[in-house]
Formats: structure tokens, sequence, C-alpha cells
């Protein structure tokens, strides 16, 4: 992905360029599938030479696998000459994806979750404390809402079992990255599953973009 520019002096200029007294480094970013189109198309404006590789979003259904498959993962790319980061947060590994980290000499995204990386851990604390029962969706959730949740859960064939998987949220919160008309329309589709109102917070990408600029950063100084 990207062109030839590579490490840098700051992440937040417009690309990392290689510095002429230095080797070129091999750079590869572990993306969450549910974030990796977002990480490509960054690399791609940046001008970033680095490989993304992605692993199933469908993770996020069995979240112990998440660890050990990055691990794994990581260990082909460092053995194949390549210096890693992983864009992803906690995401319910409960420290495990950490520990992987320290191992291999990897940084990984800030935060417990996704939602956490789009729209900061604060906004997202306030939004809980404001309402527990919130139900948090992405453009990503929503664009794959029956994939990723309706058809893991069983509910397209037992849609009777909706109340004891969803009837203690009392409002439903969109995280809207890149809103369109279309999807607005499809997040209040899926409000309207639940018989909730929808809540709408524009996080935009410039979060998640800082973040993985501020990874591959970490990464030129690590092999500097």
């Amino acid at each position: 992905t990207g062109s030839s520019s590579n490490c840098s002096s700051r992440p937040d200029q417009a690309a990392l360029p290689d510095s002429s007294d230095q080797p070129e480094r091999r750079l590869a970013v572990i993306a969450c599938g549910a974030l990796g189109g977002h990480v490509r198309a960054i690399a791609a404006r940046r001008g970033l030479d680095i490989q993304v590789r992605t692993l199933p979003s469908m993770l996020h259904n069995s979240p112990r696998q998440i660890a050990p498959l990055t691990e794994q993962l990581a260990g082909e790319l460092q053995r194949a000459g390549f210096t890693v980061a992983v864009a992803y947060a906690d995401c319910g590994t409960y420290g495990a994806l950490d520990e992987v980290c320290e191992r291999r000499g990897l940084r990984r995204l800030p935060g417990l979750h996704c939602y956490d990386v789009y729209a900061g851990p604060e906004r997202i604390e306030a939004a809980l404390a404001a309402e527990p029962g919130t139900y948090l969706l992405t453009d990503f959730l929503v664009r794959s809402f029956r994939f990723s949740v309706i058809e893991p859960l069983g509910l397209d064939r037992y849609p009777e079992l909706w109340p004891d998987y969803f009837g203690h949220y009392r409002r439903v919160v969109w995280l809207a990255q890149e809103p369109d008309p279309g999807l607005a329309a499809e997040a209040g589709r899926i409000a309207g599953l639940f018989g909730l109102p929808l809540t709408r917070i524009d996080t935009g990408l410039q979060r998640l973009e800082q973040g993985v600029l501020d990874l591959l950063f970490d990464l030129c100084g690590s092999a500097s």
C-alpha cells in the first residue's frame, strides 16, 4: 500500500519520507478487519509504503483468538523482515494483546475498543455514563449488522431471542466516521429493530489516522 515514502521526523506531516542516511524500513500493520479499509486508505492518502494485513472482523465475537492470531501473524511478518505495529485496541482481550505486544516488541492503538479509537475514551465514557444501556454502532457495524450480529446470534432463525440479547438497551448511538444518506438510513433501520431512538455522533477518522501515524512514527524510531 502507498508509495516509496516510509520513516520520517513527525507523524502529523503529510508523509513519512525516508531519511537519506538510513536504510529503508519494511513496515507492516496488523489491523482488525473492521479497521483495515480505513488503514489502507490512510496509508494511500499519506503516501506510506506499508503492508497492511488484516485479521477477520468476526474475531470480535470470539476475542480470545485475537491475541494468539496476532502473535502468529506478527511472527511471520517479523521473520520476513518487517517491523510490525498493531491496529487494534484491547478489543476484549483483557490484556492478552498487550502481553503479545510486550513479547514481540509491538505497539498497538490506545484504548479499550474501536469505539475509543474513533471517538476517544472520554466521549465514550461520557456517553455510557449518561445512559449505561447504550448500544454503540460504527460505520462498519451499520454496513455489516446482519453478518456481524444477526446471523452469529441466530436471530435470523430465532427472532424471539431478541429481547434476551438486547432488551436491556435504552438507546442506540451511531459513531459515524463517513456518514452518507444510505448509511444513515441503515443506522435508523437498525435502531428501529431495537425499538429505540438513534443518536448520531460524528467522529470522523481523525483520531484513527493520528493513531496510525503515531504507531508508524514509533516504528521508525524503534528501528533506527
